[in-house]
């Protein structure tokens, strides 16, 4: 049976899906927590990366090479860039690179030294995938939050996007932050701090890889105050519902 890896950064961001996991096995390796679970009828090992590309690249290594996932998908929150990307859109990669990514002149600002590329591209039938069910789920949004989290958020017709998302070490915050990242990299929609660093390690590993987005913030001066209550009630339900819904769909292996 084909084994799924689902990563996050933060236990708030997977705390929906491990509840939904009725047989889940905590196992401790590299001083990260890996639950070894069954979910509709798929072999799943999920997994706290923790913050940053390093702590990111550690997990997808440990899921790889101790778990033997054979399609990984990181889901979580970041900070939406590109226009139209509202608070409650989610995002799915196509691609993913690292905006502070920087050996010129050695190499190309962006491009990752010896693999002679920035763009570490998601695989397209993974992405595909999860954008019908991101599709779904967010048309019965109300459904999975309830009418009083869409008004207290001000979540209105939540949309899909797919597209590229960028990754770095640093918590981007501010507006000046983010029209420099608008600038170096115009097709960018998000930002957050993982999953360029999961894109290369499954590059490797020739492993499939995708990654969801919920936009918490616009990454600037006005981004969102009560961060980790939008975690717990609206990204986490997201993940959960999309997940599930996509796994429902899925053939089991």
């Amino acid at each position: 049976m084909a084994v799924i890896g689902i990563m996050s950064a933060l236990h708030e961001e997977l705390s929906a899906v491990l509840a939904d996991m009725p047989d889940e096995q905590r196992v401790v390796v590299a001083g990260r927590d890996f639950w070894i679970s069954h979910w509709q009828g798929h072999a799943v090992v999920a997994a706290l990366s923790r913050i940053g590309k390093v702590a990111a690249a550690t997990t997808a290594t440990v899921m790889l090479e101790r778990f033997g996932v054979d399609a990984l998908v990181f889901t979580g929150v970041a900070g939406g860039l590109g226009p139209g990307v509202r608070v409650g859109d989610v995002v799915v990669a196509s691609g993913l690179m690292q905006h502070d990514m920087d050996a010129s002149p050695l190499f190309p600002r962006h491009e990752v030294p010896l693999y002679g590329r920035a763009l570490f591209q998601s695989d397209a039938i993974l992405s595909m995938q999860l954008t019908e069910a991101a599709q779904q789920v967010l048309q019965a949004a109300g459904q999975h939050l309830g009418p009083d989290t869409l008004a207290q958020f001000r979540l209105i017709s939540p949309q899909v996007h797919q597209g590229l998302i960028v990754s770095g070490d640093r918590f981007v915050s501010t507006t000046a932050e983010s029209q420099t990242l608008r600038q170096a990299l115009p097709g960018a929609l998000a930002v957050e701090m993982e999953g360029a660093a999961v894109a290369q390690v499954c590059l490797d590993y020739g492993v499939p890889f995708a990654a969801v987005r919920t936009i918490s913030d616009r990454a600037d001066d006005a981004a969102h105050t009560d961060f980790n209550r939008f975690i717990r009630e609206v990204a986490s339900r997201y993940s959960r519902a999309i997940l599930l819904q996509w796994l429902t769909q899925r053939p089991v292996d």
